[in-house]
């Protein structure tokens, strides 16, 4: 019976398996530091395959910084960290499908790398924009102590892994450009292939993200630098004269060859009907070419009115049609005919007529939406200033709008304020949606002069987790009000029952989830290497203080099944079962389970089951385990912790 390995995913491991998979000719084998065996890339078959199409040497076009190596090597790096669940902290943690994850967020990219490859729709994050005096995530790159002889003060006092990143510091865009790279790497497997993200920044850093981001997603795939106009009033402190009243938000996509944002919505403006034609609203579009007579020579003709005989020549570029199509024209009726001579006809354009294609999507966005309309909503909703420059919901629902369907999931991993939440609960009441957000968050101690330490916020999070549940109670409220005064005014139904449908729809809830140690000893990582003094340490691998969900949510992570499926608790002969989405997965910890127990577990025909070593009484018992799986759900996989 398979072992959990509570580990995240080996990356550098797993892209030689898609080496692997185009080239197996150029996979070897090799000892590592432990004289493990493992997959190796023979470099020199792989130049080989590709011939001339090798970068050698030292001119090359690429985008490079001090610890560029180093910061790839950390997001390729497994960790062995858990989520444990908040259940007193949540909202609705039973029904909820919405996550708020506490913690460093490269590990929590690193923790969902394996439940959520390829199905995030959208990303929005607002990271640090490197001001000088921004604190940015401080990871564990291997670097030699001459590149870190300019660092200090690299962790806080909770053992966050943070610095100061002032521009004093020599490597100040490289520490940028290194803690960003990573979770961009990491973030990318998470997108659908539809998938789109969003990244605000201003022009600190908005060349180099730029750059960054024509790598991680390729040059081909960048959509949009959008601009903001988020300052309302002059800013008369710039020394040269000039107020930098905007910012921008970085798209990319991650496929080049579909249409990713839906466009506008058609007004219909400039399109009427005054002849009443039976195809509908029109509007007059110009004829006119755009070709010399010497290269289009049959768009060059004199064009007749046949009912009139007037003669309105031709244009001095032609016409945009040859002599058939405007003959067809004409039979249809859709050529408009000015009564002065002199005039030039023009052609019906008709709106029902128009392609699938809606209007572009615009790059100047959040018209009339300013950095201080966030600072309203969290002023609105807390009655007092809590968070420096919040971005506004305002801006971040359009985008949420343009690029997701409505059961799609949205990701920020760098959620501070809990904005996006608040965009996409509030989308999800106008339009009906099912959308589900992640938010991932480090919790960041507040300072003790600001207004949030002195309301009893202790850090960021607690101020995001408190938004959404306002913010979710506010949309809620909201939407009941609109529908129990819709209700009264059509006499459909009753008012009740219509409050009581929108509260059971609208998912105004989350689950806190917070990244921690794994939740099991180092014992459990070193089977086989057992000394005497551990061999207490096997009678029970665990650590004492972690809970029966502790160990779910661990094993929901280790075996990429999505966090936010609904679990039942139920008990069996005594025996304490956990049945996640009705069989997706099933899980009991508890000693020695009766084979009758063992018997209507498999009946249920789970995709996978997990118990502990303990859960069985001896070696025979756990074979006979196994052989009732065979039996009764050959397709069930088992494993034990």
């Amino acid at each position: 019976m398979e072992k959990m390995k509570f580990e995240t995913p080996d990356m550098t491991q797993m892209n030689i398996e898609k080496i692997a998979a185009l080239f197996p000719n150029c996979i070897t084998e090799k000892k590592d530091a432990n004289g493990k065996i493992t997959k190796a890339v023979n470099f020199d078959a792989l130049k080989q395959i590709l011939g001339d199409a090798i970068a050698d040497g030292d001119e090359s076009y690429e985008f490079t910084w001090v610890g560029k190596r180093d910061a790839m090597v950390e997001a390729a790096k497994p960790i062995r960290k858990t989520l444990r669940p908040c259940v007193e902290e949540s909202v609705n943690f039973d029904t909820t499908e919405n996550l708020y994850i506490e913690g460093d967020n490269l590990e929590a990219l690193k923790l969902l790398q394996e439940g959520y490859l390829g199905k995030v729709k959208m990303i929005y994050i607002d990271p640090p924009y490197n001001t000088g005096n921004d604190f940015i995530y401080k990871d564990d790159f291997r670097m030699d102590s001459k590149k870190y002889d300019e660092e200090s003060g690299a962790i806080d006092d909770e053992g966050n892994r943070m610095v100061q990143n002032s521009d004093s510091n020599g490597r100040f865009h490289s520490d940028w450009c290194s803690m960003i790279y990573s979770r961009l790497l990491l973030a990318r497997n998470l997108l659908t292939d539809d998938g789109v993200i969003f990244i605000s920044i201003d022009d600190n850093e908005q060349g180099n993200l730029k750059s960054l981001c024509d790598e991680v997603f390729g040059s081909a795939n960048f959509i949009s630098n959008f601009i903001w106009k988020s300052r309302q009033n002059k800013d008369n402190r710039n020394i040269n004269g000039v107020s930098i009243d905007h910012e921008y938000v970085l798209v990319y996509g991650k496929r080049d060859d579909i249409r990713l944002f839906k466009g506008e919505e058609r007004s219909g403006k400039g399109y009427s009907n005054p002849d009443n034609d039976p195809l509908g609203p029109w509007a007059s579009a110009n004829m006119a070419g755009i070709a010399t007579e010497s290269q289009r020579p049959n768009l060059h003709y004199d064009l007749i009115n046949p009912a009139t005989g007037i003669n309105y020549g031709r244009p001095k570029m032609g016409w945009r049609y040859d002599r058939n199509t405007m003959s067809r024209l004409i039979t249809e009726g859709r050529i408009i005919w000015p009564s002065d001579p002199t005039g030039r006809p023009r052609k019906k354009t008709y709106l029902n007529e128009l392609d699938d294609n809606l209007p572009g999507f615009t790059s100047m966005v959040g018209q009339d939406i300013y950095t201080r309309n966030g600072s309203i909503e969290i002023d609105s909703l807390f009655g007092e200033r809590l968070f420096s420059f919040p971005k506004p919901s305002q801006l971040i629902q359009p985008f949420v709008s343009q690029v997701t369907d409505v059961n799609s999931i949205v990701l920020d991993f760098f959620s501070g304020s809990a904005t996006t939440a608040h965009a996409v609960m509030q989308l999800n009441a106008e339009d009906g949606g099912h959308r589900k957000f992640i938010l991932v968050q480090l919790p960041e101690k507040c300072d003790e002069s600001s207004e949030a330490a002195k309301a009893g916020y202790k850090n960021i999070c607690e101020i995001g987790k408190e938004r959404i549940r306002r913010a979710g109670a506010k949309i809620l409220a909201e939407k009941q009000a609109e529908q129990q005064k819709s209700s009264e005014k059509n006499d459909l139904f009753d008012a009740q029952n219509a409050s009581d449908n929108t509260a059971k729809t609208l998912d105004i809830g989350f689950r806190v989830l917070k990244i921690d140690d794994s939740n099991m000893k180092d014992v459990y990582y070193s089977a086989g290497e057992v000394s005497q003094q551990n061999l207490l340490d096997q009678i029970s691998n665990i650590k004492e203080n972690r809970t029966d969900m502790d160990l779910l949510f661990g094993c929901l992570v280790d075996w990429g099944v999505s966090l936010s499926l609904p679990i039942k608790t139920e008990t069996i002969e005594g025996v304490t079962i956990h049945n996640v989405n009705d069989g997706d997965l099933i899980a009991s910890f508890s000693e020695n389970i009766p084979e009758t127990v063992i018997r209507q577990i498999a009946a249920k025909k789970p995709l996978r089951v997990v118990f502990r070593d303990f859960s069985f009484r001896d070696a025979p018992s756990k074979i006979n385990v196994t052989e009732i799986f065979k039996t009764l759900s050959p397709n069930t996989t088992v494993k034990v912790i």
